[in-house]
């Protein structure tokens, strides 16, 4: 066994390797971007080596530098992790040629599995179901236009190499061709350095199903059942499961054994996963799934696996990669349970799933569950940390195993309500309402489920009277009364009857004014919206108070509070002008317009690029463009994007 890894990743990741690694009493080397300096990863292991700066094509992506710093610190062997080099032939053939072990398949299975055509075309060969449609040689635009009009649409685009929905554009017709293969190709080209594209049949009612597969270099491969990743927004996963709801005996069978086979055609040694499409219109059944491609890595869902076999996958990668074979032969590997796992992420989802930034000024995640369930939680920040535009928003995967379905998801809705972050918009009251949907707690689940409820799943709590009152409470004061004195922190304030501390609230253009008072038992009474509040202790665990603001957490999800400042306000007033402003930061890839163009409400001005995405920023209404962008800026939250010419005055009455 190995002395000592690198872990060639940051973050969830590299946090969860380095805990698994510590259990085998290997050593541990992280290494780490300028922006990832105090990051929580660099923490825990043993080692630590700056790579580069932010940018990941300027650290994470520099193979050189990596191997470079396992040399130095005598590690024996690489885990990429997921992302980043993790699926880079060219990576795995450095890392081997520097006299380094990569924790991970051989470059050639890589090759024969990372482009999408190429894969699918050795698929059948092997035998094993692949969905109909064009993977050819051939990238102009009248050759994929012509394939797609004889395959029939609706047609999904895809990107050859890379996942994860980058680089995927459904086609409704004809006429929408052109545009959305450009904008694929674009978004292929950034994500993979790839922009060649295949052309499929889109299933009406497809579900995501994906088999966990692990070879060895002894010839050995097996199984460990299967995940459904259905429930995605824009092709990327949300919430995964294992078993798939509504899998039965023969089903299973057929898949698992299509995935050893995927497997075996490549000789395949690591941890892999064989992801297929289903046809739900009629149930499951053994003749309606297809291979869509295999990711040759650790998934990020790999943990809802991990429950219901109780084998740690990470440790399989280890042992297999020190030469040992797979420690179970398939008889010996079962299903207990079913876990659940949803991905916590700074984003906006009342926004169209906008990407967020900001610092973690109150992260808390709950130790236990009432319901008996059993939680687990992989995160790779801290309170304090911040979430940078540079790399994926994930803030962690919540999962939960219990005995049932029905048990799990009751324990995962549990779990994030329970959940508290305060400085960044993250997506857990969408998560939650996702778990509690009906249709998908009954298992009637397809991949366009979220895109069909996403208004009703993404719609926010509305913060109550009694959420005002607790963050007055919160922001009169955040230490305990002392010594029995409820007066205690209420600073400046004395013993003298009717002396209350008054708090102004923003929350958007809404302002409260809340007026706090200590009662002689220890509890605070606390006006506001015209009612009154009996509030205690443990009442103000129930918010975060963070550099002028309140975060409170209640069972319609957090609301955040500004405490209103005067001065700020007056600045704010100052900078008028008509501007449209980046609600994210990111690379302005297009831009459409020029000074002077006159726009419509709804038009297209240009696009913005974040975590890989693109992004259309819209006119919100007619006007003239005064001034815009160029494409290739860097943009950060807030900044002007475009600033119309002023409407001229009307003429006064001669």
């Amino acid at each position: 066994m190995f002395k000592k890894i690198l872990i060639a990743n940051r973050g969830e990741i590299a946090s969860r390797v380095i805990k698994t690694a510590r259990r085998m009493g290997i050593a541990t080397v992280a290494v780490y971007s300028d922006a990832d300096r105090n990051a929580m990863h660099v923490a825990l292991a043993d080692e630590a080596v700056h790579i580069g700066a932010s940018p990941v094509g300027e650290s994470y992506l520099k193979g050189e530098r990596i191997i470079e710093a396992a040399k130095a610190t005598g590690a024996q062997a690489i885990h990429p992790g997921y992302g980043f080099l993790s699926e880079n032939p060219g990576f795995v053939d450095q890392v081997v040629a520097a006299g380094l072990v990569f924790i991970g398949p051989s470059s050639a299975s890589i090759r024969a599995m990372g482009l999408k055509d190429a894969a699918k075309r050795l698929m059948e060969k092997a035998g094993v179901p692949v969905v109909p449609g064009y993977h050819g040689e051939a990238q102009e635009l009248v050759v994929l236009s012509s394939k797609a009009k004889e395959i029939g649409f609706p047609v999904l685009i895809k990107a050859r190499a890379g996942g994860g929905g980058k680089g995927m554009r459904l086609v409704e017709d004809q006429d929408a061709f052109p545009e959305a293969l450009a904008a694929a190709r674009r978004e292929a080209k950034a994500s993979f350095g790839d922009d060649r594209v295949l052309v499929e049949k889109y299933v009406s009612k497809p579900r995501h199903i994906e088999v966990q597969v692990f070879g060895d270099n002894h010839g050995n491969v097996v199984h460990l059942y299967e995940r459904d990743c259905s429930a995605q927004r824009r092709h990327q996963k949300v919430i995964e499961e294992a078993p798939a709801p509504g899998m039965d005996q023969a089903m299973r069978a057929a898949m698992t054994s299509a995935a050893v086979k995927a497997a075996q055609a490549i000789r395949y040694s690591g941890a892999g996963t064989i992801e297929f499409i289903v046809d739900a219109s009629d149930g499951l059944r053994p003749d309606r799934f297809w291979f869509m491609e295999m990711n040759t890595r650790l998934q990020v869902e790999h943990p809802v696996t991990e429950m219901i076999t109780g084998v740690d996958l990470v440790e399989w990668q280890l042992r297999v990669a020190a030469g040992e074979a797979i420690p179970l032969r398939q008889e010996g590997i079962g299903i207990d349970g079913h876990a659940v796992e949803a991905r916590l992420y700074a984003e906006d989802a009342a926004r169209d799933f906008l990407p967020a930034i900001g610092t973690l000024h109150h992260l808390r995640f709950p130790d236990a569950l009432q319901s008996g369930a059993e939680l687990r939680i992989d995160t790779g920040v801290r309170s304090g940390d911040t979430i940078s535009p540079f790399y994926d928003p994930m803030i962690a995967k919540v999962i939960v195993h219990a005995d049932d379905r029905s048990a799990a998801l009751s324990g995962l809705v549990e779990a994030l309500d329970a959940t508290q972050v305060a400085g960044s918009t993250v997506n857990a009251r969408f998560l939650s309402a996702l778990a509690s949907d009906a249709d998908f707690a009954s298992g009637n689940v397809d991949t366009g489920l979220i895109a069909r409820k996403q208004p009703e799943l993404t719609r926010p709590g509305k913060a109550t009277s009694r959420a005002a009152a607790i963050a007055a409470l919160a922001a009169a004061g955040s230490s305990s009364p002392r010594d029995g004195d409820p007066w205690s922190d209420l600073v400046g304030y004395g013993h003298f009857g009717g002396l209350a501390k008054s708090v102004v609230l923003a929350a958007g253009e809404n302002k409260r004014t809340g007026r706090v008072r200590p009662r002689p038992d220890g509890r605070y009474e606390t006006e506001i919206d015209g009612e009154t509040f009996v509030l205690s202790e443990a009442d103000r665990g129930k918010a975060a108070s963070w550099k002028g603001h309140v975060t409170v957490f209640d069972e319609t999800g957090s609301h955040d509070f500004t405490l209103d400042d005067p001065f700020a306000r007056a600045e704010e007033a100052s900078g008028g002008g008509d501007a449209l402003r980046a609600p994210m930061p990111g690379l302005v890839k297009m831009v459409r317009v020029q000074p002077g163009d006159a726009v419509q409400k709804g038009q297209a001005l240009l696009v913005l690029e974040a975590m890989k995405m693109e992004h259309t920023i819209a006119a919100p209404h007619d006007g003239t463009i005064a001034d815009i962008v160029t494409e290739g800026a860097q943009v950060t939250d807030g900044t002007v994007l475009v600033r119309f010419e002023e409407a001229p005055a009307p003429a006064m009455a001669g």
